[in-house]
């Protein structure tokens, strides 16, 4: 396996309010699939000779998404700091087709069902690409790795 990966994920649940199981779902998948297969490389941690695969702690203090490192000894490899401002938008849009998707699939035809899913894949490879514009200089990932997580992002901005 390549050192340039995320070995273990953990999002800060203090930060965290609350959770649907629909949520709840979402983050698990998330993080399964995160250490099933990814690519991280935080650029500075590895300019400054630390070297992964890396532990990553997300929180939110303030209006500043944290991504806490640590490298393969364990050490502290700094923290990336992302403003959430830009954020905000798709992660309101995306929670609000999932909760029309989530409602559809109980009572909707599979047309719409279908249709919404297609919206809410389209918000979220949005989310997506604006995260993926973030990291550029800070991290060097891919679009699968950059969208599992939008989806944790996103879960760490539920608020009751």
């Amino acid at each position: 396996m390549s050192a340039n990966r995320i070995s273990s994920i953990e999002l800060d649940e203090a930060t965290i309010l609350w959770r649907s199981p629909e949520v709840e779902q979402e983050r698990a998948v998330a993080v399964r699939d995160l250490a099933a297969d990814n690519h991280f490389a935080p650029l500075r941690a590895i300019e400054h000779g630390h070297q992964g695969p890396w532990k990553v702690r997300l929180s939110v203090s303030g209006n500043t998404l944290l991504l806490d490192l640590q490298d393969s000894a364990d050490a502290d490899a700094g923290v990336i700091g992302l403003g959430l401002a830009r954020f905000r938008r798709g992660v309101r849009e995306y929670f609000a087709i999932c909760d029309s998707y989530y409602k559809a699939m109980r009572r909707a035809s599979a047309k719409e069902i279908e249709t919404l899913d297609m919206a809410r894949r389209a918000i979220h490879d949005r989310g997506t690409r604006q995260l993926l514009d973030a990291l550029e200089g800070k991290v060097d990932t891919d679009f699968a790795t950059a969208r599992r997580l939008f989806t944790l992002i996103c879960v760490l901005h539920i608020k009751a």
